[in-house]
């Protein structure tokens, strides 16, 4: 059973300042969740494999494989700026 002092503490901890009435509510709220956690203890669980999700899944990732790569002059064409074989960027701090 969650009492109102503990909603307080839980606010505190929190930093959260509650009205009289926020408290009654996250009381009854928190009530009904740890009643329904209280009652899904009591499925039998025996046999059934522990699961990290509820659908299968596997890995969709490709292999890795070297592939040629542009040159640097095919690069650059598409800069903004470049110069002297680097991208020529905007000075920042100025």
């Amino acid at each position: 059973m969650i009492t109102k002092e503990t909603v307080r503490h839980i606010a505190k901890l929190a930093r959260l300042k509650l009205s009289a009435q926020e408290e009654d509510i996250y009381t009854e709220q928190l009530g009904k969740i740890l009643d329904h956690v209280d009652a899904l203890k009591e499925v039998d669980t025996e046999g059934v494999e522990p699961m990290s999700h509820a659908l299968e899944i596997s890995n969709i990732m490709r292999e890795d494989e070297i592939l040629p790569h542009p040159s640097q002059e095919k690069i650059l064409s598409v800069a903004p700026q470049a110069e002297r074989g680097f991208f020529r960027v905007p000075k920042i701090g100025e």
